[in-house]
């Protein structure tokens, strides 16, 4: 027999989840600022903080947050909990930013460029930084955090793909790391961090919305009904190797013509450099070395050659994009990476090919109407979103 409805006990644990989730949002909360954000009664709401302090998964200060009236003080969490180490992590540079119990920002971002030639010489980089961060902070407990770019199998915490490195084989990034540092260690892709920075410390309250990475390759996340959306193989989100040309360059995924190839970073810069390979006045140290700023430049000088294919990029990123908004029907954007250096043009080519969505209302300036715009968080808060991979755990706890 089919269970129909809610019981009390899946209730309270729902309401549970809520309330945690705005603690861990807003820090330190009175208890009538919880009853307002959730609609539900102070008798209903002190029930509930009584046991998540039972519980001893937050704490109570008697230190009210206004000067009005008598208060019953306020909420937060508890300074037991550990700091955490937020990192990106690539072949060629790793990105930092420890955390404190809150996941409030200690310090500043850091970045180290390394040269990882081997699956065991970039653990061992990811060792030697997580080291000096606890030889500094020895009385804390540090948890780490890792985004990878490419494909990954958070279960497993193993990375089944890395594009930019120079070898092949799955990594168990997860199990290692804890054998040898002895903390928690969770991992995920590049893009699942932006879009939980998206959805935690963003200003959007869509509970469907979609970041879009394009840098060296092309990546996506959703999240969909408010929860990061990964797909059974750990595979949503390849917008990059959606097929945009069959008969085009072969990608490293193994086929051909796919957006990656046309529109990426990498791409653009190859064609740029062969291109630069029929000017006889150019060196081959300067053709070697041609980098994205000088791409960039080349651009906004609207450099013919440079122009176009950036333009063609641009034009077949919005093309896949209407393909997926037609499938999954989301109408809120954010795009991140290297190539919003680009600037509003190349943002407006995007959009071009995209408002012609058949689901969108017919009067564009409605409030539901698609919106396609560059990401407004920091690179820092981009990173502290790697660390809300243990709170969307923690959560998920109260839905069993």
């Amino acid at each position: 027999m089919l269970e129909v409805g809610l019981n009390n006990y899946r209730m309270r644990q729902l309401n549970k989840e809520l309330i945690m989730s705005l603690v861990w949002r807003h820090k330190v909360l009175t208890k009538s600022h919880i009853s307002r954000l959730t609609n539900l009664t102070i008798p209903a709401v002190t029930n509930i903080l009584d046991e998540l302090l039972e519980e001893k998964l937050i704490c109570h200060s008697q230190q009210n947050l206004s000067s009005r009236g008598v208060g019953s003080g306020s909420y937060s969490l508890p300074n037991t909990l550990p700091m955490t180490l937020c990192l990106n992590v690539a072949p060629t540079k790793i990105e930092s930013q420890l955390v404190d119990f809150q996941l409030n920002p200690v310090g500043e971002l850091q970045i180290k460029t390394i040269e990882a030639k081997t699956p065991a010489e970039l653990l061992n980089s990811i060792m030697k930084l997580f080291n000096g961060y606890k030889a500094k902070h020895a009385r804390n407990e540090i948890q780490l955090a890792i985004a990878l770019h490419g494909q990954v199998d958070p279960e497993a915490g193993v990375s089944q793909n890395m594009p930019q490195a120079p070898w092949k084989e799955h990594v168990e990034v997860k199990y290692l790391l804890e054998e040898k540092l002895n903390c928690n260690v969770m991992i995920d892709n590049d893009c699942i961090m932006l879009a939980l920075a998206e959805k935690w410390l963003g200003t959007n309250e869509k509970k469907d919305f979609c970041v879009i990475n394009v840098d060296y390759g092309i990546g996506s996340s959703f999240i969909i009904n408010g929860s990061v959306y990964r797909g059974s193989l750990y595979g949503s989100g390849q917008i990059g190797h959606t097929i945009v040309n069959p008969d085009g360059m072969a990608c490293s995924c193994g086929r051909y013509g796919c957006l990656e190839t046309v529109a990426s970073l990498n791409a653009i810069k190859k064609k740029v450099r062969t291109w630069l390979k029929t000017h006889a006045d150019v060196t081959p140290d300067v053709i070697e070395g041609f980098n994205t700023e000088q791409l960039i430049t080349l651009w906004r000088e609207r450099e013919p050659t440079v122009y176009k294919l950036v333009e063609d990029g641009a034009n077949a990123i919005g093309l896949s994009l209407y393909n997926f908004l037609n499938i999954l029907n989301i109408n809120q954007i954010w795009f991140y990476g290297r190539s919003c250096q680009f600037g509003q043009q190349w943002l407006d080519t995007i959009i071009h090919n995209v408002v012609i969505n058949p689901f969108d209302p017919a009067n564009s300036i409605k409030k539901n109407a698609t919106q396609i715009e560059f990401g407004q968080l920091t690179r820092q808060q981009q990173l502290m979103g790697i660390a809300y991979l243990y709170v969307e755990e923690s959560l998920s706890e109260f839905r069993f």
